[in-house]
């Protein structure tokens, strides 16, 4: 018992500070970096592309002093971070959940984010229909706030066997069993992350192009228009935007180095 109790101890002090108290010269410094990356994504997308600020493992009130500057769409990797953030932040805030997922986590995500704006990394039909399935539940029971959720797939577009994502040709009947069998989810997009290699290479990303042409397949097939594509961080994302990225994910470039992730 005592091992256990150590163990969510240690587990605990990993949650950052909920605090939503900031310096001024924290906002100042947040805000220069997060303006900055904006204005690049602005010029970069012709103005259709958003700027997500990823906030993993950084305290609440960095978030706060970005909301309080106009900014709203943020990303986090770890959901019992996230359940916590949002219970202390406000409830405008798009979330955007772009950590691997356990299918055991849906239920998570579904049932104490009621301003769960897009869940980018689903894979497989299994951790669809959790998601969706959880949803539907706490839509049925009119639990205030709760709606449809958006969702990206996630493509392994590196094919590298560490990565998640579902391979390419797996894409069509995950695709088809959201928009048939998961009501309570939209299909929004496609979401890949690019391998080290290619993230830090000269000229067109290869993987970024295979995203793409995923993008024009499904919307062909399937008689969609405007899917988004997320794809691009801090090392990458000018290249991604170049690329037709509608979203990039920034995290280290506006908040700094993380601290060590050894509590998730």
């Amino acid at each position: 018992m005592r091992r256990f109790s150590s163990a969510i101890r240690a587990c605990k002090q990993y949650i950052p500070n909920m605090s939503l108290e900031y310096t001024s010269e924290r906002a100042k410094e947040l805000i220069s970096r997060a303006d900055a990356i904006r204005e690049d994504v602005t010029r970069l997308s012709g103005g259709r592309a958003e700027l997500i600020c990823v906030s993993k493992l950084k305290p609440a009130s960095d978030i706060k002093a970005l909301y309080d500057h106009g900014y709203r769409h943020f990303g986090e990797n770890y959901v019992q971070e996230l359940i916590e953030k949002v219970k202390v932040l406000p409830s405008d805030i798009k979330w955007h959940f772009i950590g691997g997922l356990q299918t055991n986590k849906n239920k998570d995500l579904a049932k104490n984010i009621p301003n769960l704006y897009v869940v980018e990394t689903i894979d497989t039909i299994k951790k669809a229909k959790k998601l969706n399935d959880t949803r539907k539940h706490m839509i049925d029971a009119e639990t205030p706030g709760f709606g449809i959720v958006n969702v990206y797939v996630q493509v392994n577009t590196s094919g590298e066997e560490q990565k998640s994502g579902c391979e390419p040709s797996e894409l069509d009947e995950l695709v088809r069993t959201i928009i048939d069998e998961c009501p309570q989810l939209k299909f929004a997009g496609l979401m890949t992350i690019g391998s080290y290699g290619m993230s830090h290479g000269e000229g067109e990303n290869p993987e970024f192009k295979l995203l793409g042409d995923c993008k024009q397949h499904l919307e062909e097939k399937f008689g969609l228009k405007d899917l988004q594509m997320s794809m691009g961080m801090s090392s990458d994302y000018e290249q991604a935007l170049r690329q037709g990225s509608t979203a990039v994910r920034v995290g280290s470039d506006i908040f700094g180095p993380r601290p060590p992730n050894n509590g998730h």
